[in-house]
């Protein structure tokens, strides 16, 4: 039989989390199950999860109902249940965390997405879900907008364990690395502890190609020099814009004076790694990717789709020049990359805003406020 290929990522050096939470994946035994078998190391949540978790299953309504009884409102409530979930998921991974040094074997639970261009409510909030969850293997999730940055900072700086999500563009990733370097910097000159904080920075994938493929293919259609580059970068900008971050993140964190510190790098994570486009392969977004120190958090499709037929080996130092190529030439086809993953961190903030918003509604339909 052979070896499980989600199981061989982690000797590669990249551990597979789960994009996914919901109350039963836990009572169930499932987590535990994939955590045993397929060798998952972490789960990663947002407001559309707990939306979808919470407003398409009976699993909470009994809570929910208990609560409206009690006078709670439905942010209380919301806050309650999804804490619940998170707490409860960190513990079943604590066995892994302990084991690992604290490398892996988290979950995390995203601010408010209103508070996105709020840095001071996003520092109060970080502080406040951080001590509520009261667990060293949580990660507080912050979005990676300009107001987050400082936020970013100031929790690391606090001993806050961080995810920075929704991040498109290489210059904000730079931006992000200077944000936590700075962070631990900080506490260190407060004369505080580092040795246990953790951080990561996600990096949004397919929704990268899934808006640029369209004009790729406006070019193809056409004939001549631009056709020809088109066709040669269809569906490759997300893969090359991820393998220029870790070449980025080699240069930033493997060198002589972040060593120094004495502090585990914050590491690449991928996401959004389910194709948008069906003609692309269902593993797409994790083959190319494979690195060490990197993370890739997949939804339940991808992680079935590769259990059953992904081919694990390093490739994401494979080409990267040509990666470089393709990035820098985007601009001869009329694609600006610099506006497109603006526009993709300002379409994301108010996704995950519109699906709070819908959980809002459905925890107030169901306890009857």
């Amino acid at each position: 039989m052979n070896k499980n290929p989600l199981k061989k990522l982690e000797s590669l050096g990249q551990s597979i989390w789960l994009d996914y939470i919901r109350r039963d994946l836990i009572t169930s035994g499932e987590l535990q199950k994939l955590i045993d078998e397929d060798g998952l190391r972490g789960i990663t949540s947002n407001p559309a999860i707990f939306e979808k978790a919470i407003a398409e299953s009976n699993l909470y309504d009994s809570e929910i109902h208990k609560m409206a009884l009690d006078g709670k409102n439905i942010n209380t409530i919301y806050e309650a249940i999804s804490q619940k979930d998170v707490q409860n998921a960190a513990d079943v991974f604590r066995p892994l965390y302990d084991s690992t040094g604290g490398k892996d074997g988290y979950v995390s639970l995203e601010v408010n997405p209103h508070l996105a261009h709020n840095t001071k409510g996003t520092i109060e909030e970080g502080r406040r879900l951080w001590a509520a969850l009261n667990r060293p293997n949580v990660l507080i999730k912050v979005p990676a907008t300009t107001e987050g940055l400082p936020a970013i900072r100031q929790l690391i700086s606090e001993g806050i364990n961080v995810n920075v999500t929704l991040l498109f563009a290489l210059p904000r990733y730079r931006e992000v690395t200077e944000a936590f370097i700075a962070g631990i910097t900080d506490r260190i000159n407060l004369g505080k502890p580092i040795k246990n904080i953790a951080s990561v920075a996600s990096f949004f994938l397919s929704r990268i190609d899934a808006v640029i493929d369209p004009n790729e293919a406006e070019f193809i259609a056409t004939e001549g020099e631009q056709a020809h580059f088109a066709t040669k970068i269809r569906g490759q900008v997300a893969i090359s814009s991820a393998k220029i971050a870790y070449k980025i993140y080699k240069e930033v964190f493997d060198n002589e004076q972040f060593l120094k510190l004495g502090v585990s790098p914050q590491r690449l994570l991928w996401a959004s790694t389910s194709p948008k486009d069906p003609k692309y392969s269902d593993v797409k977004y994790v083959e190319a990717l494979i690195g060490p120190n990197t993370v890739n958090t997949i939804p339940f499709q991808t992680l079935d789709a590769y259990r059953d037929h992904g081919d694990p080996a390093n490739r994401l130092e494979v080409d990267v020049e040509q990666s470089s190529w393709v990035l820098s030439e985007l601009s001869e086809i009329g694609i600006d990359l610099k506006n497109i993953t603006e526009e993709l961190e300002n379409d994301g903030v108010a996704k995950f805003i519109q699906a709070f918003d819908n959980l809002m509604d459905a925890l107030a339909k169901k306890s009857g406020n």
